[in-house]
This record gives structure tokens, C-alpha cells and sequence, in this order.
């Protein structure tokens, strides 16, 4: 067995030892690996195009001023978590859905969010709890206070289980 000191090799050896240091962090494994795991592959894409999304994203923020106007407030959740925008490159169509939703929130008494939440479907569901840890991830955010979707959550989960909270975490299809 051979032993080098380092002081032998000189200024070369700690100039490299710093450039593999360097390099080492940088280097992405996945791209050597076959079997690697893409985003593209975890779930389907929205078969939609970016500007249809959009489009429909707009013409949903309009159907649900006219439902809170009528007070409709569970068919204006409906409409906003009903095919909500999702996957690349929809991120102005995901942003406003996102602002359209959370003027729902903040426009509902807190004495009527059991009952709305009851009259939603699971998936409704879902999507929705997806949106308040959006919501909750971006502080300061639109109009809304960290209050308002907390208090939601808590009656989601109330209502929905804790199972809601598990396929909101789980599912690839970020809102």
C-alpha cells in the first residue's frame, strides 16, 4: 500500500480536490440511471392546451361572480374546483383559479362552512383541500388572511376525514 502525502503533490492536488468538491454536488446520478422516474411519467397531462385552459379559467372566475352575486355559494366552488387547472405551463390559468377561489373563501360566513362543504363531492373535496395548502404555502398572497384557510381546513377535515388530507398530499396533479 502506497501512502502520498498530500504536501508532495503541491497546489495541484488541492486545486483539483476543490474542483471535484465542487463538481461532486453537481452532478445529477438520475442521468446515468435507466429506470429513473420523470414528472411526465407520474401522472397524465391535461390533455387541454395552455391558452384553452386559460380561457376556461376566465370564463369560470365570470360563472362564479354571478353565483356569489345569487349567494350560490356551493355552486360557485363547484364550478372553481371543477376541472381545476393543473400540470405545466398553465400557471397564469392556475393563478387565477387560485385568487377566483380564495374570493369564495372570503366572502363565506363561518357559520356556513359546514353545510357547503357537506354538499361537495369527494373529488371536490380533494381538489379544494390541494388549494388551502396552496393557499397556505403562499403567505401574504391575494385578499386572504391565514385565518380564513385555516379555518376551512379545520372543517374540511372535520367533515372529509383525515383521508382528505392524505389524497390531497399524495396526488401528482399540483393545482
Amino acid at each position: 500500500m502506497v501512502k502520498v502525502c498530500a504536501s508532495t503533490l503541491g497546489t495541484d492536488f488541492s486545486a483539483n480536490k476543490e474542483i471535484m468538491e465542487a463538481a461532486f454536488r453537481k452532478i445529477d446520478v438520475d442521468q446515468y440511471d435507466e429506470d429513473v422516474l420523470q414528472e411526465s411519467e407520474l401522472y397524465d397531462t391535461d390533455p387541454r392546451e395552455p391558452s384553452q385552459v386559460l380561457e376556461e379559467a376566465k370564463q369560470r372566475q365570470v360563472v362564479v361572480r354571478t353565483s356569489l352575486a345569487r349567494n350560490d355559494i356551493v355552486g360557485a366552488l363547484s364550478t372553481v374546483l371543477e376541472n381545476a387547472p393543473y400540470g405545466s405551463n398553465v400557471d397564469q390559468a392556475k393563478n387565477i383559479t387560485l385568487q377566483t377561489l380564495l374570493t369564495i373563501l372570503n366572502t363565506t360566513k363561518s357559520t356556513d362552512i359546514p353545510s357547503v362543504i357537506k354538499l361537495l363531492s369527494q373529488d371536490a373535496q380533494d381538489t379544494l383541500m390541494k388549494y388551502l395548502y396552496k393557499g397556505m404555502a403562499m403567505p401574504g398572497w391575494g385578499d386572504i388572511s391565514g385565518s380564513v384557510l385555516l379555518g376551512w381546513h379545520e372543517k374540511l377535515t372535520e367533515i372529509a376525514g383525515t383521508g382528505c388530507i392524505v389524497r390531497a398530499m399524495t396526488d401528482r396533479r399540483l393545482v
